[in-house]
């Protein structure tokens, strides 16, 4: 069962932080996950524009740009400046007045369109966009804060969307509250990916590459 790991970042050692990433893509993460939040769309502030650039310049591997900030129409072009070809980013559908439009410019500055689904967002009120972009970002927890438990009933909007994928061609990513279960139970049911925060990778006392190899290797 092939499926990707994403590391989230903002969960990482800043004290080191490009030992962390020469560390992560040493021990085979397939890409870093960047958190970016405002203190507005969301109750915390996270990553920055700074982080972002520098982790882009120092690693090999793709990056998963979350944008949970309001309005990012109106300054979608300063992340993507300091992007490269082929990085991913993510919008929140409810925080913007034309997502469509933000979506296209990500798709016209050759980055990979996605958004994001908080766990009130509805499959229905996204439907079209589902259309248009590559991925979709399931927060299986309310987004602003690393730490939080699993809601429950995310797991039937990921079913829904599984059955979805195919014909409308987009990957389904899990973030938030990813343990081995989860990794266990979606995987087989097609899951593309997880985010992996402090319940799997981040603050434990084994290297990073015995981590990865140990969830690659988990009975699915």
């Amino acid at each position: 069962m092939n499926f990707e790991l994403m590391a989230s970042m903002m969960c990482a050692n800043y004290g080191n932080l490009e030992k962390e990433v020469q560390d992560l893509e040493e021990a085979g993460i397939d890409s870093f996950h960047i958190d970016i939040m405002d203190g507005r769309y969301v109750p915390n502030f996270a990553m920055s524009l700074n982080d972002m650039a520098y982790i882009a310049s120092v690693s090999k591997k793709p990056l998963d740009v979350h944008l949970m900030i309001e309005h990012p129409n109106n300054n979608i072009h300063i992340f993507l400046e300091k992007l490269r070809k082929g990085d991913t980013v993510y919008i929140h559908p409810e925080a913007e007045y034309h997502p469509s439009t933000t979506l296209q410019k990500i798709i016209d500055s050759g980055m990979i369109p996605g958004i994001a689904i908080n766990p009130g967002t509805s499959i229905e009120t996204i439907y079209e966009m589902l259309r248009i972009v590559k991925k979709v970002l399931v927060m299986s927890v309310n987004p602003g804060n690393a730490g939080q438990m699993y809601l429950p009933y995310v797991g039937k909007k990921i079913d829904n969307l599984l059955q979805m994928k195919a014909e409308m061609h987009f990957k389904v990513y899990w973030d938030g509250a990813c343990s081995a279960d989860k990794i266990t139970l979606f995987a087989p049911k097609g899951v593309d990916g997880f985010v992996l925060g402090t319940t799997l990778l981040f603050g434990k006392d084994k290297p990073y590459g015995d981590i990865l190899s140990e969830i690659r290797h988990m009975k699915v």
